[in-house]
């Protein structure tokens, strides 16, 4: 576990180099797969290295594949130690430590519990807190704490970020959050680019046929996530006559009843469920149309990323997806849970290759000029340094 004794030194002092950089800790729950530690990442990596320095610090006890791969790719300073039950003040402690001795100007928390830890931290320490809040639970419930505490501690926060306006609307309404304190940064990737060897292998060992229509989605297999639409919606094409392969990647705990919800439906022969894949490029370069069925988002990273293929999407209209889904220009969307709709927005893709080719064009521009993560790390460097 790094420790103030043990991380790597070198001089941070406030009189290092000619003018001090802005040093920034992010903390955070742990940096594994999920779209909260890749905005971490990419803001971390994207950043002017002339002018800001970041580390991050995990209060889960572990510090995550991404994080070792920031490690290891760029020499990322992450600190980790397990927090208990209830509110440790032992990780407020080793928080304050690591903000006073390291001498960080900003600490930057994602999600709440991040937050709390982080703005208790802060005090005495002249750091500046900033928070962003990366997605909501589903159903997002009230909480009569929140009523007290925490339009004090926005008070006291140098800038409050959501990733979406429907983010900042459940901030303020569950939260009690001030609206005009709260800005909206959507996420941003770097774009995914794709091997077409290794595409074609892929469809090879995957066992897709040539003319097969490849419709799928990349998530974790999770009951929010709603994949069982989409396994409905692939009987009742194929039923219909569509020759449809269905392509799942990720894994979770709702695996076994999709599997068993694959054999219920005979979709033995046309679901590839491929778990989890630490790069999933080429698997989505495989997909004619990128599916999002959830019952809850907040801005979705695997919908950037299919974006930036250009790849048209049939998405519920929930949380912050209708600000990325620009109807019928870059995907369809339909109602939460609705199979008959669900459907009939794939099966209109299918139907109309003008339709579909257009949606391709556009959801490649929109990412280009909106979800870039040039265009997110730009308006965090903003926050980072406006008085």
């Amino acid at each position: 576990m790094n420790t103030l004794n043990d991380t790597p030194q070198k001089d941070i002092s406030p009189s290092a180099g000619h003018q001090k950089p802005i040093r920034i800790l992010h903390v955070t729950f742990n940096m594994g797969f999920g779209g909260t530690e890749q905005v971490i990442r990419q803001v971390a990596t994207n950043l002017d290295k002339d002018r800001f320095e970041c580390e991050i610090a995990c209060i889960d006890g572990e510090i995550g594949a991404i994080g070792r791969a920031m490690e290891a790719e760029n020499g990322t300073i992450i600190h980790f130690r397990q927090r208990r039950p209830g509110l440790d003040w032992k990780i407020i402690y080793w928080l304050r430590q690591l903000i006073k001795h390291r001498h960080f100007d900003i600490v930057h928390c994602h999600q709440y519990s991040p937050y709390t830890y982080g703005w208790f931290a802060h005090w005495g320490t002249g750091a500046k807190v900033v928070f962003t809040e990366h997605g909501r639970f589903h159903p997002d419930r009230y909480r009569k704490k929140a009523r007290l505490i925490n339009p004090l501690i926005a008070h006291t926060t140098h800038a409050l970020v959501a990733i979406s306006s429907a983010t900042r609307d459940a901030l303020v309404e569950y939260e009690y959050f001030p609206r005009k304190k709260i800005d909206v940064i959507y996420n941003g990737i770097a774009p995914l680019t794709v091997n077409p060897e290794r595409r074609e292998s892929l469809a090879n060992e995957l066992g897709i046929q040539p003319g097969e229509i490849v419709i799928g989605t990349v998530a974790r297999l999770d009951p929010v996530k709603n994949q069982a639409l989409i396994l409905k919606a692939t009987r009742a094409l194929l039923d219909e006559g569509y020759p449809i392969r269905l392509l799942l990647v990720g894994d979770g705990p709702e695996r076994r009843n999709l599997e068993s919800l694959t054999k219920d439906l005979k979709l033995d022969e046309a679901v590839i469920f491929a778990g989890f894949q630490e790069n999933p490029a080429d698997f989505l370069s495989l997909m004619d149309i990128f599916l999002l069925p959830s019952f809850t988002e907040g801005t979705s990273m695997t919908l950037l990323e299919a974006m930036s293929l250009g790849i048209p999407t049939v998405a519920t209209r929930v949380g912050g997806t209708p600000e990325i889904v620009a109807e019928d220009k870059t995907g369809i969307l339909v109602e939460s849970n609705d199979l008959s709709e669900f459907a009939i927005a794939i099966r209109t893709l299918l139907d109309h290759p003008g339709k579909k080719k257009r949606a391709e064009m556009g959801a490649k521009a929109r990412f280009e000029n909106k979800f870039s993560a040039k265009e997110m790390v730009k308006q965090y460097q903003f926050i980072y340094t406006v008085p």
